[in-house]
């Protein structure tokens, strides 16, 4: 439990000490300075601990944005401060050195909890201050201020202000104004009886593979209960994420699974479909493929331009600013928001044709709408990137060298290659990868399995990636790589299988796409974590992308179409045992640990 330590003079009829303990909060009080010095040694050092004014005046919500959030080592508001075990060693020091300049037994007269807090400004410890708007925090230094104060606490609602920032500042169309109206009241409700984000989160994703399932009977009943299921998923995946907010409750393993399970309950809805049109005799399972292909590579895109760009100094364009002026139009805002088909207007779009079309017409429309979006967002971004004059940081090469997912072959090459690769100009980087990725997708298109061209392609693919990855991804378009390097891995993978021409192989290439794709999205949030990249042996084991793909395609050429299925099977299996157990360790160990919590506001794609 918590401990929460009260010094300064005591105030009669003061909430303070209840509002505490309201928080989870054993509280003690302080004679004196050295009294609360003494009290903070006794508390273990595993424990949150926090030193509050007994003069406080505010809102319970402050204290709570102040004194409970738990991705912060160091937080603070007026007349409070608090350190969770990562930062308590600081908060120790300061209250040594303010304890003996009060002159160690004076009952201060101004705020310990304050001085403490700005000493811990003054040696440049970072102190999270959350923006508290209208609500009241303050330590009245008199009966008249006090009264003003409390005055200000009633004029005030901050169960509203609660409940108003528990929604995302900035969200798509669809989910501010028909989900989060009233998603957040449904937050409040899980709140008031304990269920944590996490619970809801995997309510959201049950719900979904029930969906996913009732598409799955290929029948219009079926496909009107997905519909409806789907959206009420999305409903509690919105609501998932103001339940965090409103509560805040953020967690390391909370971000992990809100993330992953999105991607999971949205890629298992189309291959509900492609089942539920294989029962109607209609085999949609290439569309199934290429959609998901479609979506992961633009989140790629999305990832890979952050990443390069998270750190960049002198990150100035005229793009930028253009784009910054339309957002100062209001109507713009929503239209431009609306046109990236962000997961709240594909997925209601995605229930509605379910539940009035057919699968095929579904999957026309989520094709055509995502690849309308993804040329938008990647035309903008590559226009920001040749009009900026930024400058990379190592952290950002590496972020980028990691997304690329490189395999032994890649980076063997990588090695040989270095010298010729940096004399190459800048924007050939993502030019070679595009050329090699290219030109594997278009020779497994031509000649087909049986072939021994597409493995031959596959093999300068893999020359040519090592080229790209040769020297630091630091050049303008560099970012391009890891997606380029996706859209060739996946579409040779659904080239092939479409060739084969039989029952099962394309199901079998979308559960080894499905299998990579985990692994590229994992890569992904370890790194925005701040907990790097998968293990070496990891990436080498399945193989890294050049490696995969070259083994497809030697698959391909050596196999009968029946044979190439059960391998594309096997492989899948094999890929999905691996990336998850290992990913399940990797974040059930980091929350276990210790891990700083964080909580993702996640991309609108």
């Amino acid at each position: 439990m918590p401990t929460a330590i009260l010094t300064g003079q005591p105030v009669p009829g003061s909430s303070i000490e209840g509002d505490l303990r309201s928080l989870g909060y054993d509280v003690r009080t302080a004679a004196d300075p050295a009294d609360a010095e003494t009290l903070l040694a006794q508390v273990p050092g595993d424990q949150r601990v926090a030193l509050v004014d007994a003069r406080f005046v505010g809102h319970l919500h402050a204290l709570r944005l102040g004194l409970t959030d738990p991705r912060f080592p160091l937080a603070a508001v007026p007349g409070a401060v608090t350190a969770q075990p990562a930062g308590r060693q600081a908060l120790t020091r300061a209250v040594a050195r303010e304890t003996s300049a009060g002159g160690g037994t004076a009952v201060a007269v101004d705020s310990l909890a304050d001085r403490v807090a700005t000493a811990l400004d003054g040696e440049g410890t970072d102190v999270h201050r959350p923006e508290l708007g209208s609500l009241v925090a303050a330590v009245p230094a008199d009966p008249q201020a006090r009264n003003e104060a409390r005055q200000a606490v009633a004029s005030v609602d901050d169960e509203a202000i609660r409940l108003k920032s528990a929604v995302k500042a900035r969200d798509g169309f669809f989910t501010t104004f028909c989900i989060s109206p009233y998603s957040r009241y449904i937050a409040r409700w899980c709140a008031r009886r304990g269920l944590t984000p996490n619970q809801v989160t995997t309510a959201s994703l049950i719900t979904a593979l029930i969906a996913a399932g009732c598409a799955a009977t290929g029948t219009r009943v079926g496909f009107v209960a997905a519909g409806l299921l789907l959206i009420f998923s999305f409903v509690l995946d919105c609501t998932d994420g103001q339940l965090a907010r409103y509560s805040l409750q953020y967690s390391t393993l909370g971000a992990w699974l809100d993330a992953t399970f999105d991607r999971a309950k949205e890629y298992a809805y189309y291959a509900g479909l492609a089942l539920g049109a294989a029962r109607g005799g209609d085999d949609v399972w290439a569309l199934a493929l290429g959609a998901m292909i479609l979506q992961t590579c633009r989140h790629v895109v999305d990832f890979s331009f952050n990443e390069a760009n998270h750190d960049a100094t002198a990150n100035t364009s005229p793009t930028a600013a253009l784009s910054d002026k339309l957002d100062s139009v209001g109507w713009t805002v929503w239209l431009r928001r609306m046109i990236v088909l962000p997961i709240g207007e594909r997925w209601a779009m995605i229930a509605v044709l379910t539940a009035v079309t057919t699968p095929r017409i579904t999957f026309y429309a989520l094709l055509i709408g995502c690849a309308f979006a993804a040329t938008y967002t990647t035309a903008g971004r590559v226009l920001r990137s040749l009009t900026r004059k930024a400058r990379r940081t190592d952290r950002a090469a590496q972020a980028l060298a990691d997304l690329a997912d490189s395999g032994e072959r890649g980076l063997g090459f990588a090695a040989v290659l270095k010298k010729p690769a940096r004399r190459l100009p800048g924007f050939a980087v993502p030019a070679v990868a595009l050329l090699g990725g290219a030109l594997v997708v278009a020779v497994s298109a031509a000649t087909g399995p049986g072939t021994p061209w597409p493995p031959l392609a596959a093999l300068v693919y893999a020359v040519t990636s090592g080229i790209a990855v040769a020297r630091p991804l630091k050049g303008a378009l560099d970012w391009l790589v890891p997606p380029v390097f996706r859209a060739a891995e996946y579409c040779t993978v659904l080239v092939l299988a479409a060739q084969a021409d039989v029952n099962g192989a394309l199901p079998a290439a979308f559960g080894l796409v499905a299998a990579v794709a985990y692994h590229h999205y994992d890569t992904v949030y370890r790194i925005r974590g701040g907990a790097g990249a998968p293990p070496a042996w990891l990436v080498r084991t399945i193989g890294g992308h050049e490696g995969r793909t070259l083994l497809v395609t030697l698959l391909a050429a050596v196999l009968t179409a029946s044979q190439f299925t059960v391998a594309l099977t096997a492989l899948a299996v094999a890929v999905a045992l691996v990336v998850l157990v290992e990913s399940i360790r990797f974040w059930v160990t980091a929350h276990k640990g210790g891990a700083p919590a964080v909580h993702d506001e996640g991309e609108p794609a």
